[in-house]
């Protein structure tokens, strides 16, 4: 005890010495020091990209996929009960409630902020203004994406345009119609700035810009300006739907339609389609949305096979033994994500021959894999089986579009496959919408009937182009791609009804009976409300 009474009194003696406390750091990241060249700001930029990929990839629960969970074209799986009573999980305290929140307001906004206001300052050094407008182009871009995200699930949001540098307690929350009209200043500017091919795979163009000014367009009742900016990308002699195979998987039984989702074929220069795709690499620093200590690569993949994909390896054969077991190319899903019967059967009435209804694009039969049972290979009859094909999660269509290569092992349940943010045929989607609620019914047709040409399906009559059609469109084409709920939300404020509300009541056999009028958008999360010490912060009604 002595002795170490005395080894403490010399590192208290040695520990006052001036030298010991002067502070020599190797290293000083901050935006004051990063931000004054092209480079530094490109760094920011690849943060942004980053925080993009939170959006849907940021974590492993089921809020990566509320966006689709209890809407009219899909419901709660086996494992999930998100969702499936409205009343019951969507609450200001709700993880998806807060996930959205957070993920534009303390991830998005002010990475994109921080860029466009450290661009103008005196440190900064460009090459030319064109240099500059480029990168702010491309951060503004991702301000209004993020702000367009917010409207059609909370409504009314604060508008934070600035950096933040001070704590702040007496944020307002801004109308829906100045928050669109601002994130339609950003995405005007970032048309005219930015470049038309990407500097690299994934980085945004200016037919990403005109894409979304699209949507903003139309949910400002702005028709005209819509057609306007669709036909900018439609028409830019870069951008065309594929319409003959291409890429990895020409060699294997398929369609140009199942090459688009195919491992590395969104970023082939022949892949005309792509505007915008989310990037995944594995083992590559930098290249998966998130890892954790124990395994750092596997959880960091696409995880839409996980969520979307039937739990087929716990189905038993008729004699109630193992019948399947996980294997290479279905991977480990888990099942919390289930078309409607509207989205698995319904919309493919119009014509079941449509090539996005094909085998190589909807996985709707399962065969026994293990070799131990008597049913070896024999096609999974559910009746025999005794499956519950509603509520057991194991057996029911999906979509193949979530199907990869597993590079971390079949039991991660993930891919690495890039993911679709913005694809040509939502466009023309986009477009044809416009025309509808302009009162052209033909030229709608004319630009679904582009999408249903490619699918060899037949042809729709400008008699039956209607909201509701292209709502139908919109599942057999951008099934698992498209947030269906932000687009019915959209859909709604348009019509001045709860199109979302409606549709879930006539489409979705789990939640139709549990889901009222308030439940259309979210409610403002309960600890931001509580945060706002200085402004009472309004709650959505009913909540």
């Amino acid at each position: 005890m002595k002795n170490f009474r005395y080894l403490l009194f010399f590192l208290l003696l040695t520990s006052c010495k001036d030298s010991v406390l002067d502070e020599k750091p190797l290293a000083f990241l901050n935006p004051d020091v990063v931000l004054v060249d092209k480079a530094g700001f490109e760094t920011a930029i690849t943060g942004l990209h980053s925080a993009a990929r939170d959006e849907l990839f940021g974590t492993d629960t089921e809020n990566l996929h509320a966006m689709n969970i209890g809407t009219d074209a899909y419901q709660s799986g086996a494992v999930s009960t998100l969702l499936r009573d409205y009343n019951i999980s969507l609450t200001p305290t709700l993880f998806s409630v807060d996930y959205w929140w957070e993920w534009a307001y303390l991830k998005m906004i002010p990475r994109a902020n921080i860029v466009i206001e450290y661009a103008d300052k005196p440190a900064a050094k460009w090459a030319s203004d064109a240099e500059k407008n480029a990168i702010v182009a491309e951060a503004r871009f991702f301000r209004a994406y993020t702000y367009n995200i917010l409207v059609n699930l909370y409504g009314d949001v604060p508008l934070v345009d600035k950096v933040q540098t001070t704590p702040k307690t007496d944020y307002t929350r801004a109308p829906r119609k100045d928050l669109l009209d601002f994130a339609r200043q950003d995405l005007e500017f970032a048309s005219q700035w930015l470049p038309k091919t990407p500097a690299a795979p994934g980085r945004i163009t200016k037919a990403a810009a005109d894409h979304v000014l699209t949507e903003i367009y139309l949910a400002l009742g702005d028709n005209d300006k819509a057609i306007q900016s669709a036909t900018a990308v439609i028409g830019d002699g870069i951008h065309k739907l594929m319409t003959e195979r291409f890429g990895s998987k020409t060699g294997l039984p398929g369609d140009v339609f199942s090459d688009l989702f195919r491992d590395k074929n969104q970023n082939l220069a022949a892949n005309t389609e792509t505007i915008w795709a989310i990037q995944f690499e594995y083992q590559t620093p930098g290249g998966v949305a998130y890892s954790n200590a124990t395994n750092p690569t596997a959880f960091g993949g696409n995880s839409s096979m996980r969520a979307w994909g039937a739990a087929y390896h716990n189905i038993k054969d008729p004699d109630g033994k193992s019948g399947m077991v996980v294997c290479d190319s279905l991977g480990r899903p888990v099942g919390w994500v289930m078309g409607t019967p509207y989205a698995s059967y319904d919309v493919w009435k119009e014509d079941w021959n449509d090539m996005r209804n094909s085998q190589y694009n909807m996985r709707r039969n399962f065969y026994y894999n293990n070799p131990t049972s008597a049913y070896f290979l024999k096609k999974v009859d559910p009746v025999a089986a005794k499956i519950d094909t509603l509520n057991s999660g194991w057996y029911y269509p999906y979509t193949r579009k979530l199907e990869g290569d597993p590079l971390a092992g079949n039991t991660a349940g993930r891919t690495f496959v890039d993911f679709y943010k913005i694809r040509l045929a939502e466009t023309y989607l986009l477009r044809a919408e416009a025309y509808i609620r302009k009162g052209d019914a033909q030229k709608a047709a004319d630009d679904l009937n582009v999408l249903r040409a490619r699918a060899r399906a037949k042809p729709v009559t400008a008699a039956k182009a209607t909201l509701d059609y292209i709502l139908d469109e919109r599942v057999r084409e951008l099934i698992m791609e498209e947030p269906r709920r932000r687009t019915l939300v959209r859909f709604g404020y348009l019509a001045g009804s709860n199109v979302l509300v409606d549709r879930v009541k006539k489409y979705n056999p789990k939640t139709g009976t549990a889901i009222d009028a308030k439940h259309e958008l979210f409610p403002i999360p309960q600890k931001f409300i509580d945060a706002n010490l200085d402004v009472k912060i309004s709650q959505n009604p009913g909540y």
